[in-house]
């Protein structure tokens, strides 16, 4: 399925769905679930010509606000083992790493890659007055 129609079923089973635009031209977009009082980041992405900007942070920081809005009070992410880039943002955001899942990520024709998985306690209090905001 491409990537258009994979958006779509995110947003037709509820999933907190999000793009990231700079001037009228889209950079990235996130896409989250939320129940029970948690999240789960299932996927983030910049575009690599715009990465290295802070536009990461902003998106998955904005992320968590609307978690947080939500009641959510821990957050879950995949990363696959090469994503180094990734893997030290959110390091630095505070996830913490908590295991591995084997062969999580397609890589390649008939090949998987193993995936972190981290997570991050949800502190109330930090959510934004304003959601949503425009990012850029």
């Amino acid at each position: 399925m491409e990537a258009p129609g994979i958006f779509r079923d995110c947003i037709r089973v509820g999933y907190y769905c999000v793009v990231v635009e700079l001037g009228d031209e889209i950079v990235g977009h996130g896409i989250m679930s939320i129940g029970v009082g948690e999240c789960h980041l299932l996927n983030l992405c910049i575009h690599p010509d715009y990465q290295g900007r802070g536009l990461g942070t902003i998106l998955i920081n904005y992320l968590l606000d609307v978690a947080r809005w939500k009641k959510a009070r821990i957050a879950f992410l995949e990363v696959r083992l090469s994503n180094a880039r990734a893997f030290r943002l959110y390091r630095h955001l505070g996830f913490e790493e908590i295991g591995i899942r084997k062969n999580y990520y397609p890589a390649g024709e008939k090949l998987r890659e193993d995936a972190r998985i981290l997570t991050l306690e949800l502190r109330p209090g930090k959510e934004t007055e304003n959601l949503p905001v425009q990012l850029g």
